[in-house]
């Protein structure tokens, strides 16, 4: 029993630290004029230009965006700002945190 303990918690730790276990960084942004699919397109297209973007989810409704970058990538709020302002829009609220996946 003692060594299926052992060899489970083994595994338990090396599947948390693995790749297919790696913590992306998400990033909400709040966006001011965001009002339809358009808008949507626009800012998806200009944020998906930043290197290292894996996903853009728009809520246009709650002027939300989040942007997942891939591992080891990172999001500086000025090129959040300057891609946003580019699109047409305003950004009001930059925050970021982990994803695990």
């Amino acid at each position: 029993m003692n060594r299926i303990h052992s060899v489970l918690t083994a595994l338990m730790f090396s599947l948390a630290f693995s790749p297919a276990f790696a913590a992306s960084m998400v990033y909400s942004l709040q966006v001011d004029g965001l009002g339809c699919p358009f808008c949507a397109y626009g800012i998806e297209k200009n944020l998906y230009e930043i290197d290292g973007v894996e996903r853009v989810e728009v809520d246009i409704r709650k002027g939300s965006v989040s942007v997942t970058m891939d591992e080891n990538k990172t999001l500086s709020e000025a090129l959040a700002h300057e891609k946003v302002k580019d699109a047409g829009f305003t950004l009001r609220a930059f925050s970021k945190s982990r994803e695990n996946h």
